[in-house]
């Protein structure tokens, strides 16, 4: 059975396509507005820990609602969740069997409610998996400490290929340098070089 994983190149995604691989053929897909090349860096990270990759791109106008979210609350939470909505869409719509991400228990974004995951497997034909549903930080954490090399660091540092990037660089492009400041938090990010050894 053929499943698409929403893929940041982070530890969660990571981990999440590893938990389904007995189970599922695992492609790992990276939704982006074509604004930035980050992709590549989901694509580096995907071929590190040995799963085929692809790249959706979302239409821009996913883009502009999201940005018009975060500038209206003063945070990304609603924006980020949208294009996470537009994006299990967008993949949902291939010819696979299942699609899933790398959502946790206590993650506050994005999320998936049982009502979308429902909506979403009766109006494509496909299961939703959140495999990592479970799952608390800290046990993801010591999961993934004991499997991957991982760079943790500032958001803005850490290569990364989730929707932020782009939504960063799209919100300075059309308000300037401190548009970005005024949404997002200072908060860390992940990226997988590949396996321990």
């Amino acid at each position: 059975m053929d499943l698409a994983l929403l893929y940041s190149g982070g530890k969660d995604s990571s981990l999440a396509a590893l938990l389904v691989d007995s189970f599922y053929d695992v492609r790992l897909v990276t939704a982006h507005f074509d604004a930035t090349d980050d992709w590549q860096h989901a694509e580096t990270a995907a071929e590190a820990i040995g799963f085929p990759f692809e790249t959706i791109v979302l239409e821009a106008e996913v883009a502009e609602e999201a940005i018009a979210r975060m500038r209206e609350d003063g945070y990304p939470r609603r924006g980020i969740q949208y294009v996470h909505e537009r994006a299990l869409e967008a993949v949902a719509e291939r010819d696979v069997d299942a699609v899933a991400d790398g959502t946790r228990r206590d993650d506050r974004v994005p999320t998936v409610s049982r009502a979308q995951a429902q909506s979403l497997e009766d109006r494509h034909d496909v299961d939703y998996i959140a495999p990592l549903s479970g799952f608390g930080r800290h046990a993801v954490d010591r999961l993934v400490e004991a499997t991957f090399d991982v760079q943790t660091g500032p958001s803005e540092e850490v290569p990364k290929a989730d929707y932020e990037g782009e939504l960063r660089r799209l919100l300075t492009e059309k308000y300037g340098d401190d548009a970005v400041a005024e949404v997002f938090p200072d908060h860390d990010q992940t990226y997988v070089h590949g396996f321990r050894e």
